[in-house]
């Protein structure tokens, strides 16, 4: 297991500077100039020009790419070309949030599917079944960002029971105010997840409900709870665990599009203006963090595969 996360954690880095690399290239291939933010009706050509050398923006891509890399190495993410802020603390300042809308999500992810795709598997074909299908087809379908305004429309402008922007209320510093705000954002973030987790959990329950380990459970007389919590619910975990691995990038890159719309105060709410502003070092410092994490992520995902079926490990 040591080794297998080692050479693991060791495999990280080239994928990294890969990741980087694109990023770099398709971020000064877009269409705009980073001075942008810089110029006022004041200055002339020779300020802007002189701007511009002593952002180092006349080098070539590489040369800027390898300096970028070289300030990384020696933990300096560089400062944002907008604000005038050391990237990783503008960074820091959004995780927490992004790393609280998102976990959140996962874990209403987790406990809606996991009994719903159980009940679903178990109940096939009945009418319960078929209408935990079309809301499962239908949180596949639609787009996040229609579900997040239709939630804004119905929860916070017409019947005005919860938030519709920001993380907290002005001038209101509670956890129940932040839980409040935490809803809308969150519900759209895992609507999508549980659609999918509840396909994978049903199919996966319906295979292990013939196997013949459940006949002989009923055999002893176990009850159906247990037989669907103590033995079925260990063998639908593989799949779920595949998805989980699977539905990570685009928990982080729905996050983008969600904190937009609610305006969360996360990381994708601060990735979008980076990217509108061309502000590379913030779009850069991002990029690495978040792709970090996700590989990280992919990671924890493999362990759990060991330990929930040792089979594995061989």
């Amino acid at each position: 297991m040591k080794e297998q996360i080692i050479k693991r954690l060791v495999n990280i880095i080239p994928m990294l500077f890969f990741i980087t690399i694109i990023s770099f290239i398709l971020m000064h291939l877009a269409p705009g100039d980073p001075l942008q933010a810089y110029i006022s009706p004041e200055m002339n050509v020779d300020d802007i020009e002189r701007m511009r050398e002593s952002l180092g923006l006349n080098d070539p891509i590489i040369v800027q790419y390898f300096k970028w890399l070289l300030n990384t190495l020696q933990g300096n993410l560089g400062y944002s070309m907008v604000s005038n802020k050391p990237v990783l603390d503008l960074i820091l300042e959004r995780l927490g949030p992004t790393l609280l809308l998102s976990g959140s999500a996962l874990i209403i992810s987790l406990i809606i599917s996991i009994p719903v795709g159980l009940i679903a598997g178990y109940k096939k074909n009945s009418i319960l079944d078929n209408v935990i299908n079309v809301i499962s087809y239908v949180g596949i379908s639609i787009p996040s960002f229609w579900f997040a305004m239709m939630l804004i429309y119905v929860f916070a402008m017409k019947l005005n029971i919860l938030p519709s922007v920001g993380m907290r209320s002005i001038g209101v510093d509670t956890t129940s105010d932040m839980l409040k705000h935490l809803i809308l954002p969150a519900t759209v973030l895992s609507f999508y997840n549980i659609s999918v987790y509840v396909r994978y959990i049903r199919s996966s329950t319906i295979g292990q409900l013939k196997e013949d380990y459940v006949l002989t459970q009923y055999a002893y007389g176990a009850s159906t709870k247990d037989i669907l919590f103590k033995h079925v619910l260990k063998n639908t975990l593989l799949p779920v665990i595949t998805i989980f691995g699977m539905s990570l990038p685009g928990m982080f890159t729905g996050a983008f599009i969600t904190e937009t719309i609610f305006g969360w105060p996360g990381m994708g709410q601060l990735g979008v203006n980076a990217i509108f502003g061309y502000d590379y070092p913030v779009v850069m410092g991002i990029t690495l963090i978040s792709s970090t994490m996700l590989i990280i992520g992919n990671l924890i995902a493999d362990i759990l595969y060991t330990i929930i079926d040792p089979r594995i490990k061989s």
